[in-house]
Order: structure tokens, then C-alpha cells, then sequence
């Protein structure tokens, strides 16, 4: 379990990257949300994708990575943080496309997946784990086997049961209940934004 300075390392990257914001957003998910975390600006950071990535590696050592064959990005976001950490750990990359193919080989997969291989799943953020689970579904259908996928940012809002029900276990570097008490000993949020963030989580 990541410790306190390593959750307040990575609260001050998402305010140093500007990656959590306050206001009404609408989810990939569907959901209407009062904040809205954005990874995708991390890797404009080199500093600050370099702790993230960390922070990944962090999750995945030493037990999960020895019982897989491949790390496997969820797009878009996802796609950068697995290429990065597949090359930290020496491991064969793969991501899902959002669409199959309409030329070529017209795959949903792009890399090379053996039937029986072990794929864990990246993402950076998780919600209800829509976007996680349809990446395993295409994984499984090519024959790949998923037990278990990686998030940075797990936002509490049913992932982890939708993904148990679908036999993929969830592991997040955080939960979003801990980051916002965080920032709030931090004074970097207010006791309103951080009663937004935990009155999201409750529903």
C-alpha cells in the first residue's frame, strides 16, 4: 500500500500538472461528476510522468509482473503509461484499439498475443471499469487470459465490484477518497471541494 508521502508525491503532481479540476464534467462513463482528474497531461511533464510511471511500477512489483507475459494499454490514456512502464520492466507491450480495423489484418489488438498468455491491463484512471473490462474482453477473445489490471487513480465509483463480478481483480496506486483527504490536510482543496469528492464517492 503506498504511503502517505507517496500519495502526497502524487497529489503534487496533479497540482503541479493541472490534471484535477473542479467544475460540472461529464465521465467516459456517462456520469456527471462535480471534479475531473485528467492523467493525459502528466507525460507533458517529464519530471512528473517519470514518478507516475514509477508510481505504476510501484503497483506492479515484484508479485504481479512475475505471473505475467505482457502489459497491456487501454486508450488513449492508458496506451503512454504502458508503453513506458512495459519498457521499465522489460515487458512485451500490446494496447486495444477503441474500433477494430476496416484495413490490413482489421485487428483489435495491436502487438503480438500468444493464446494462454498472462495480460495485465493499464489504465489511468478508473470509474465504473467500462473501458478496463471491454480491453480484457478483447484480450480474452484473442485468447489472452486477464486476471488483474492496474489503474494510477481509482475514483471509487463501482470498479472494483463490476471488475470482481467479471473476474478482474482492480489494484490502484490510489483511491480518490485518499487523495482528497490529502489535499485537505494539505490545504490545497477546501472543506467544500472535498466534501464534493467524498459525497460522489458515498452515491
Amino acid at each position: 500500500m503506498p504511503t502517505a508521502a507517496s500519495v502526497d508525491e502524487f497529489c503534487n503532481v496533479l497540482l503541479r500538472t493541472g490534471s484535477l479540476k473542479f467544475g460540472t464534467f461529464k465521465l467516459a462513463s456517462g456520469l456527471l461528476s462535480p471534479y475531473y482528474v485528467d492523467l493525459r497531461l502528466i507525460p507533458s511533464n517529464p519530471e512528473a510522468f517519470q514518478r507516475t510511471v514509477a508510481m505504476y511500477v510501484d503497483v506492479l512489483e515484484p508479485t504481479l509482473i512475475k505471473r505475467a507475459q505482457r502489459l497491456a494499454g487501454v486508450p488513449t490514456a492508458g496506451i503512454a503509461y504502458a508503453a513506458v512502464v512495459a519498457v521499465q520492466l522489460s515487458k512485451p507491450l500490446l494496447y486495444v484499439r477503441r474500433e477494430q480495423k476496416e484495413h490490413g489484418r482489421e485487428k483489435r489488438i495491436e502487438g503480438l498475443l500468444q493464446p494462454g498468455d498472462r495480460v495485465i491491463v493499464l489504465d489511468d484512471v478508473v470509474t465504473t471499469g467500462k473501458s478496463l473490462l471491454e480491453a480484457a474482453e478483447v484480450i480474452r477473445a484473442e485468447g489472452g487470459i486477464v486476471d488483474d489490471a492496474v489503474v494510477l487513480l481509482d475514483r471509487q465509483q463501482g470498479a472494483v465490484e463490476n471488475m470482481k463480478k467479471n473476474g478482474v481483480k482492480l489494484h490502484s496506486f490510489a483511491t480518490m477518497r485518499r487523495i482528497a483527504e490529502r489535499l485537505l490536510k494539505l490545504g490545497t482543496i477546501d472543506e467544500r471541494q472535498h466534501n464534493e469528492i467524498t459525497a460522489q464517492i458515498a452515491e
